[in-house]
């Protein structure tokens, strides 16, 4: 069971953006678990109109893009590794100069920052959401690359 599977109603309807915002990110997630709810909150945050809503998403999202962040550095548990070695190695996603999880996370971390201040015009900050869905949809995929054991 995932942590996303613990929400009840569909996504983009407001008891189910409430149910998300309120989802505790548990101290036991791992790597996997962490970036789909970074994905959740991008892909909910980006259909938002509610300027609380997006606020406390934003947050919601930097806390989750902190643990990823750490997460990314500690060593994987077994289950995690068994799953990148199990497809087939392909070219990464990512550009070459961002080959490491802590590029990508900086700039997802900036841009909820950026958006979470309500300091920019209504089109910088639609551009801005959707550019940060985009990257963090971008980094789920990164993490989750399979890639062949050394």
């Amino acid at each position: 069971m995932t942590i996303l599977s613990t929400l009840s109603n569909p996504p983009f309807n407001a008891n189910f953006i409430q149910q998300l915002i309120a989802l505790p990110l548990p101290t036991t997630a791992d790597l996997f678990e962490v970036v789909d709810l970074c994905a959740a909150f991008a892909s909910v945050l980006v259909e938002t109109d509610n300027v609380s809503e997006r606020d406390a998403l934003c947050g919601r999202l930097l806390h989750a893009l902190t643990a990823l962040e750490r997460l990314c550095d500690d060593d994987l548990p077994q289950h995690l590794i068994e799953q990148l070695i199990a497809g087939d190695a392909e070219p990464s996603c990512m550009p070459d100069s961002w080959q490491d999880t802590a590029t990508p996370v900086k700039y997802a971390q900036a841009l909820a920052q950026a958006i979470q201040g309500n300091t920019l015009s209504q089109s910088v900050n639609n551009a801005l959401t959707g550019l940060l869905h985009d990257m963090v949809y971008l980094l789920a995929d990164f993490v989750k690359e399979p890639y062949l054991e050394p």
